[in-house]
């Protein structure tokens, strides 16, 4: 019962942190994979898709009740993220991510000093494409993202805000409020081929998604109340944090 109760805090917290800017992986599969060492990882990681899943859609609707969603360029993104995001699920069921948890802390790295530089980055919401120039860039980023999200995940929601707010010039509320629809995206496209090939603990799944619901509820409320800035400001911490976690990682496969 202790570890559970673990695992619903940490759900909960992950909820909170993921409907600000994303990240919540960071929380919600270390606690899984130490509270369940000897599970299957794709397991544990199809599990933290269904408890993500609940959180990040609520988050998404909250958000678009609130703020003006780019649907021109949400839409085509989540619909490229929901294909690859599938592949990306069938593919870390069949061989190892190593090579892309070790690229992880260096690609987190230029995204922290890069948002640290640009002060300005993500204070005004002033789109930058329309059109078939808007649409194609859109899917370019939801396929890529929705790869790595089926493959791996942790990082997704903090690397999809980065994309909106560098190449297409939303605010970070705004790109926060995007992301949550292709995360959306990602997470149910992951799910289907997870729980067809049975890495997937219902029970706990659904016991943590109560507690990403709970977390993510206030954690939107958060990020509407302060705006921008706060999301900004988050977003470097929990990138940070993210650059330690994967390092530490990193070194210890290599046996550093």
């Amino acid at each position: 019962m202790f570890d559970f109760a673990l695992l619903a805090v940490a759900a909960f917290v992950a909820g909170l942190v993921d409907a600000v800017v994303g990240g919540g992986g960071l929380i919600q599969i270390p606690a899984m994979f130490a509270m369940f060492p000897r599970e299957v990882p794709a397991t544990l990681l199809g599990t933290n898709k269904l408890a993500a899943m609940f959180g990040t859609a609520v988050a998404a609707v909250k958000y678009s009740r609130r703020v003006t969603v780019a649907w021109s360029t949400a839409a085509p993104a989540a619909l490229a993220a929901f294909a690859l995001s599938f592949i990306g699920a069938w593919t870390v069921t069949r061989v190892p991510g190593d090579f892309v948890r070790s690229l992880l802390p260096l690609i987190l790295v230029a995204v922290a000093v890069y948002t640290y530089k640009k002060k300005d980055l993500g204070a005004v919401h002033a789109p930058a494409h329309s059109g078939m120039t808007e649409r194609l860039l859109a899917m370019g980023v939801g396929a890529a993202i929705g790869f790595y999200d089926g493959f791996f995940g942790p990082g997704t929601g903090s690397f999809l805000i980065f994309l909106f707010v560098r190449f297409f010039g939303f605010d970070f509320l705004s790109a926060s409020a995007a992301a949550k629809i292709v995360n959306v995206a990602c997470n149910i496209s992951a799910l289907i081929w997870f729980g067809y090939s049975g890495h997937l603990l219902w029970q706990l799944g659904l016991l943590m998604a109560v507690c990403q619901i709970a977390g993510s509820l206030v954690g939107t409320r958060l990020a509407l109340k302060h705006g921008s800035g706060f999301v900004r400001k988050l977003f470097l911490v929990v990138v940070g944090l993210l650059i330690v976690k994967t390092a530490f990682d990193t070194f210890k496969r290599l046996g550093w």
